[in-house]
């Protein structure tokens, strides 16, 4: 068995409910509101001393879900988790209006920690990750291994057999595994 830390996490309620709520959105659409949520969250999470660890929109059985990971040194707790929620879900109702219904969804990015920015590939050289990739790379799609840094526009991975070069606009996922929350 192993062991897990627990992942704060405030839920709150944003968007419309209503008939639009199971209009299709296009990938394109989905991209532009996690830049935009991103780029309202940013500056909030700073304010409070925290980082923006990752935003992610999707559709999940219960309903779209945006959903925002943040850190601190020390680690996050719930209230910092809906203490953003609370302030982001306001901007996020003006802002994304015509995005139809979605569940808003701010937590600690726990064992699993989301990665995505170029520096966070750095910052983790030496730990253990999965990458996912959308196009196959010598017919794989996804990659575990230990994290190598960065070369140019390359994520290096040293995968169990080999060391893979993986182009970084290529990367759809990625997470660390078993992290514990060190940095």
């Amino acid at each position: 068995m192993k062991s897990q830390k627990s992942k704060p996490s405030a839920k709150g309620k944003s968007g419309r409910r209503g008939d639009d709520a199971q209009k299709p959105i296009s990938p394109e659409r989905m991209r532009q509101i996690v830049v935009q949520a991103s780029a309202m969250a940013e500056p909030l999470c700073e304010s409070q001393g925290m980082e923006l660890v990752h935003v992610e929109f999707q559709r999940e059985p219960g309903g779209r879900i945006l959903r925002l990971y943040i850190d601190k040194p020390g680690g996050v707790k719930l209230e910092d988790c809906a203490s953003v929620s609370r302030e982001l879900g306001d901007l996020l109702d003006v802002s994304l209006e015509e995005s139809g219904a979605y569940n808003l969804e701010v937590s600690s990015p726990g064992p699993e920690r989301p990665i995505g920015k170029k520096v966070d590939f750095e910052r983790f050289t030496g730990s253990k990750a999965k990458i996912r990739i959308a196009r196959p790379m010598e017919g794989q799609r996804n990659f575990q291994g230990v994290l190598m840094g960065v070369s140019g526009d390359h994520v290096l991975l040293q995968a169990a057999d080999r060391a893979v070069s993986i182009p970084y606009e290529e990367i759809s996922r990625a997470r660390l595994v078993n992290h514990n929350g060190d940095s």
